[in-house]
């Protein structure tokens, strides 16, 4: 007869024997896996990053939003940088002010876009596919010759604007001119030399920015628009106003920008040709695109930078 203590052995030498026989066939067995490394907390941020900032203007009142892009790049050994006042279209004029302000930063990727011209060479993606061989090959040499030495972009709300009324845009550039650009020399990174201050934008904010870079030669040393809002009967009055500017700043640069399928492109041809008939230099591109997102999120930020990184001074 088997006595109580073997028949008490006898199982627990069977049970040990199950439980490393089905430990032996389990199909997924624990695995100690290695702990992911953890981010260096000085690690570098990519060539060309950028920081947002916002503010809310008082002196605005609800339309006193605005967005900044400022450089997050420790290689590009700067502590301060020129500062362009970018102006957004119509249809960020509709959204709440501080969507509106976002034009830029956001829906016309201007952050992308300046990470792209920090690490060239450019190519048809870079422009949403509006390949124009020649222009891109001349983004290119620009930035081998010299690299993109980084901006400051201010991007304030836009309210929509009656661009027939003088009021309305003087109003809009004394705000520009007495309550934004004085700030941020204030409180951003940026020169505070007129030499040093660009301002531009596109469709009825680049109607914006000509009216009033035109009149603020004092606050601003560079003038661009990008497909400007604008007719045909109103080329004189451009003229006269471009001449009264050159007039008191005499090396005052001037870019306008259109595209082939940009609605105003005769008026803004025309406008150029009379500058050029008038005496008054400027840049001229016509390039490819429509008049919409992607052309902003493509040749027209890559044109907004390029142009002023390479005409304002960086003193």
């Amino acid at each position: 007869m088997i006595s109580r203590r073997d028949l008490l052995a006898a199982f627990g030498a069977l049970t040990l024997a199950c439980s490393r026989r089905d430990s032996s066939h389990d199909p997924s067995p624990a695995i100690a896996l290695p702990s992911a490394p953890e981010t260096p907390v000085d690690a570098e941020p990519p060539r060309g990053a950028t920081k947002l900032l916002t503010w809310t203007l008082p002196e605005r009142g609800a339309a006193g939003e605005a967005a900044i892009l400022v450089p997050d790049d420790h290689r590009a050994n700067a502590t301060r940088w020129p500062l362009v006042v970018a102006l957004h279209g119509h249809g960020e004029a509709m959204k709440p002010p501080r969507d509106g302000a976002m034009g830029w930063p956001r829906d016309y990727g201007l952050g992308h876009a300046i990470e792209r011209v920090s690490s060239p060479p450019l190519d048809g993606d870079d422009v949403q596919g509006f390949v124009d061989e020649a222009r891109l090959a001349q983004y290119n040499a620009q930035l081998a010759a010299r690299p993109f030495g980084g901006l400051v972009v201010l991007c304030p709300y836009v309210p929509e604007l009656n661009l027939r009324s003088h009021a309305d845009l003087t109003d809009y550039g004394r705000y520009v001119a007495e309550v934004l650009v004085p700030r941020a020399r204030r409180e951003l990174p940026v020169f505070g030399a007129v030499e040093s201050t660009g301002i531009d934008g596109v469709s009825m904010g680049g109607a914006a920015a000509l009216r009033t870079g035109f009149a603020r030669v004092d606050t601003f040393g560079a003038v661009g628009a990008l497909q400007p809002a604008m007719s045909d009967d109103q080329v004189d009055e451009w003229v006269e106003l471009a001449k009264a500017a050159r007039a008191r700043r005499a090396h005052l640069p001037l870019r306008l920008t259109t595209s082939h399928d940009d609605v105003y492109r005769d008026a803004i041809t025309h406008l150029s040709n009379a500058l050029t008939s008038a005496g008054v230099a400027h840049d001229f591109a016509d390039i490819p695109g429509p008049h919409d997102y992607p052309f902003n999120r493509g040749p027209g930020a890559i044109e907004l930078l390029l142009w002023h990184d390479r005409v304002l001074a960086r003193s």
